[in-house]
């Protein structure tokens, strides 16, 4: 996906509008900035306005996303092709937000550590030994809802049982018994418990 050519089109639309980046901004309850990222090809706007950009500019989601206005013989094959994109690019972030989970984990777990040692083994008033413990499992409970939002949110779990592949509650996440990434959940569509595991495809057969 070209977002150079992306923000192109959406420049060229808008002029054709006779819309300033600053009316189009007003339009969609945003900055004349964030257009004018969109436009150089420095970001990609959010899903969320996708539409309503789409519908101000008088243009396909398809369109949007090829950066061209598309002929109906080719739009069908240009669907598909962006509906891929989209996913290939999903699966690349979610791979990163668990890079950063792992990270996260490691970094507030050393930290809780030393803080621990610190206020176990250093001399110092009780009430900064206490501050430092609090300080420190603070940091960790913080590093750990996120790390779970995180583990929940990415990817995809696949029962073992029927296969099927879901986005489990938040819930779920925090109160099953696990092994890495492996979770004992209920499917939601099987309603059985097994030892689900993380995928980054919401498709089967293509990890």
């Amino acid at each position: 996906m070209d977002i150079v050519k992306i923000g192109k089109f959406i420049a060229e639309c808008r002029k054709s509008k006779n819309l300033t980046q600053l009316e189009l901004a007003e339009k969609l309850n945003m900055t004349d900035r964030a257009i004018s990222k969109w436009e150089c090809g420095k970001s990609l706007l959010d899903s969320s306005v996708m539409l309503e950009l789409c519908d101000t500019l008088g243009i396909s989601v398809n369109e949007l996303l090829t950066g061209e206005r598309l002929d109906m013989k080719d739009y069908g094959k240009q669907a598909e092709e962006n509906l891929l994109e989209l996913k290939k690019q999903k699966e690349e972030a979610d791979k990163r937000f668990l890079h950063i989970e792992i990270a996260l984990g490691y970094i507030a777990s050393i930290y809780f550590i030393i803080l621990v040692f610190v206020a176990s083994f250093v001399e110092m008033p009780a009430w900064l030994r206490i501050l430092l413990i609090v300080g420190g499992l603070m940091i960790f409970f913080v590093a750990c809802f996120i790390c779970l939002r995180i583990e929940q949110k990415a990817g995809y779990y696949e029962c073992q049982k029927c296969h099927h592949r879901y986005v489990p509650t938040y819930k779920q996440i925090s109160l099953s018994m696990h092994i890495g990434r492996t979770r004992y959940m209920k499917c939601p569509k099987c309603g059985q418990k097994s030892w689900n595991k993380k995928v980054l495809s919401e498709q089967e057969g293509k990890e």
